[in-house]
């Protein structure tokens, strides 16, 4: 990140607005820095047979070695470590010059949530959620965490979100998104109705593995394409919501969609529609079109947005989506990530910008 001319004079805007980040990933200096945080069962095991997840790589994730940490090259602390896991340099890189006043914590690493020992999985959910606090967000109250849950292992799941949920600390529930079985499952209800309860926003941020293959199709052969069906999964994900009568059963209940784009909603929405008129017998339990759901109970971020060959077209996706269900991203440290004073490439009303950029979620998250 440059602070060059352009930045240095838009900054005071940026830090007026007061910006919430509603994706910032933390890091881990060691994979070692768990184990304070787990039990000396589970750090036995940790040490002696390691996490096991449903995935066919072994020794690696699905993501491009070109982008070690799947960071900027600017994002490597300078006292070391791997991105994110500088406190300090994060606030000097990226907390100070944006503005940020507030950012939504989004670990991805070390991940319980989709470990096959459930047990386990649980462990790691517990270990990373009281490390977000004793690392982060004690230590900076521009930061907030996120309890970090093992859907498939349900009855932990609920009891994690009764301990963190009164903290201060934790603001939303996250898991993987690629679960076992589609996140409409009734297996999954107990969560959601401990999270409608609690206040708290689900934030579920594209990641997981269950074993298979990200699209249909087959896995692809190409990291790009591997990296754009990302997003297929979570229209998958929000369709199965909508159709098993999760919003119905739980009106209150608040779903961030973080990293998979927005522009499909629309899309998505009329085809569901059109679908429901056809199939209404089959499901009774939908009261309304699928796209009112949509509407009342689905947040998106910004990053990555779909960026439309002319700027006319993203404020129209935006209209259909709606000004008030859009919040901003930047993706922090990842290679792609998003600076705000340059990735809004469209005009925008003040009262539209804010919005966008910080008064989305500070309503979502009930922030004075």
């Amino acid at each position: 990140m440059n602070d060059g001319p352009v930045m240095q004079a838009e900054r005071p805007a940026a830090q007026k607005i007061g910006m919430i980040d509603c994706d910032i990933h933390p890091m881990m200096r060691s994979p070692a820095d768990v184990l304070p945080y787990l039990s000396t069962r589970w750090r036995e095991h940790y040490q002696t047979i390691g996490p096991r997840y449903r995935q066919p790589f072994l020794g690696s994730s699905a993501y491009p070695k070109a982008t070690p940490q799947l960071s900027r090259r600017d994002s490597w602390p300078p006292a070391g470590g791997p991105p994110g896991s500088d406190l300090d340099f994060m606030r000097e890189q990226h907390l100070d010059p944006l503005g940020i006043e507030l950012g939504m914590l989004q670990p991805l690493f070390p991940r319980g949530m989709d470990e096959r020992n459930l047990d386990f999985a649980a462990a790691m959910c517990r270990a990373v959620n009281d490390w977000q606090v004793e690392a982060w967000t004690s230590k900076e109250p521009r930061l907030k965490a996120n309890i970090t849950v093992a859907c498939d292992n349900p009855i932990a799941a609920v009891e994690e979100i009764e301990r963190c949920a009164k903290s201060g600390h934790h603001v939303q529930v996250s898991f993987a998104t690629r679960a076992i079985e589609p996140l409409g499952s009734r297996k999954y209800w107990p969560i959601y109705e401990a999270a409608e309860r609690h206040n708290l926003p689900l934030g579920l941020h594209s990641v997981g593995n269950n074993g298979n293959a990200v699209q249909p199709g087959g896995a692809p052969s190409y990291y790009f394409e591997e990296h754009q069906c990302v997003s297929l999964s979570l229209h998958a994900m929000v369709a199965s919501m909508v159709i098993e009568g999760v919003f119905e059963a739980f009106p209150q209940l608040k779903l961030i969609v973080i990293e998979g784009g927005f522009a499909w909603a629309a899309s998505l929405g009329w085809r569901l529609d059109a679908h429901w008129q056809r199939f209404r017998a089959e499901v009774p339990h939908l009261k309304r079109p699928p796209s009112e759901y949509l509407r009342r109970n689905v947040w998106y971020t910004t990053q990555p947005m779909d960026e439309a060959e002319k700027p006319a077209y993203l404020r129209d996706m935006i209209d259909w989506v709606g000004w008030d269900r859009v919040l901003f991203a930047t993706d922090y440290p990842h290679w792609d990530s998003d600076d705000p004073r340059f990735s809004l490439k469209l005009r925008m009303s003040e009262d539209e910008r804010a919005q966008i950029l910080g008064g989305n979620a500070r309503a979502l998250f009930g922030i004075a």
